[in-house]
């Protein structure tokens, strides 16, 4: 199968061509291709002719969105119409990610694909959630797959940050223990991909986050366990590190359409981190 990734030089997009490495990949990321030109990118693809596209390239500093809004719907919500378009028009399927902002993380138990979205607090929710309307709308073979909480190889993710601040020179660290969320592997994301392209009579939203739960708290006490640091952690509160964008209380995905579909479940999340952890900091 010949897969067309944008923004294939990302953390996910990177993770994607090493473990989809069967297929022929080819990256749709800059100077390749420009999600934003839409006249661009549909030569691109034309040229290309991929049998799928994985979406994946999007702003995704979050903070950064709420100051340069323009610039975060012009690449999460008009970059994802111009790519659902291009599919459309040349009958490929697009697979889009997504994310967890889209919810408005208040909930009290975790979002099922079927729960209603949209009501985002953040740009980049809601710059995502129009990307997410515009590939429902303009490529009616799709698979949209949202994800959170995700570290992958090379990073930047927390558990990169986490590993670097944790060098000795701080007696310990203060890290967020109200918020909730599924920590996720992009090795595990990949791995479910296949499985989705491997069905192309699937369509639909489909969470794909890794199962198990935890607290940024939790996921620092793990990582430096795994890693046999002796960094001491102290819990505190979102309130404590304010920033430009709020960040969700409950980033908990339920995986109702990946069981309703017959899919492999996700991996745990402390299964998936022992392995990154041995294969990238060689624990």
């Amino acid at each position: 199968m010949k897969i067309l990734v944008t923004g294939g030089r990302g953390m996910l997009g990177r993770t994607i061509r090493t473990e989809l490495s069967e297929h022929e990949i080819i990256v749709a990321d800059l100077p390749e291709a420009d999600i934003t030109d839409p006249a661009g990118f549909q030569a691109f693809l034309k040229t290309a002719a991929p049998d799928a596209v994985i979406h994946c390239a999007a702003m995704t500093a979050v903070d950064r969105c709420e100051t340069e809004k323009e610039l975060a719907f012009r690449l999460n919500a008009f970059g994802s119409a111009n790519v659902a378009s291009a599919c459309r028009r040349y009958g490929v399927r697009l697979i889009a990610i997504s994310t967890d902002y889209v919810f408005e993380g208040t909930a009290d138990r975790p979002y099922n694909e079927f729960d209603r979205a949209g009501g985002c607090a953040t740009i980049y929710g809601q710059s995502k959630f129009a990307g997410e309307e515009a590939v429902r709308i303009h490529c009616p073979d799709h698979v949209i797959c949202r994800i959170s909480w995700l570290y992958g190889a090379g990073g930047p993710s927390f558990v990169h940050t986490m590993m670097n601040l944790a060098d000795g020179t701080r007696p310990e660290l203060k890290v967020v223990a109200d918020q909730h969320g599924n920590p996720t592997s992009t090795l595990a994301v990949a791995r479910q991909l296949r499985n989705i392209l491997s069905r192309p009579e699937l369509a639909g939203t489909f969470h794909m986050t890794c199962e198990g739960e935890a607290t940024w708290f939790e996921l620092a006490k793990e990582i430096f366990r795994l890693a046999g640091k002796k960094q001491a952690v102290v819990p505190c509160t979102t309130e404590e590190f304010p920033r430009p964008a709020p960040r969700p209380k409950n980033s908990r995905l339920d995986k109702m359409m990946l069981r309703m579909a017959g899919l492999p479940p996700m991996p745990d999340w402390h299964d998936a981190l022992t392995e990154f952890m041995k294969s990238e900091f060689h624990v």
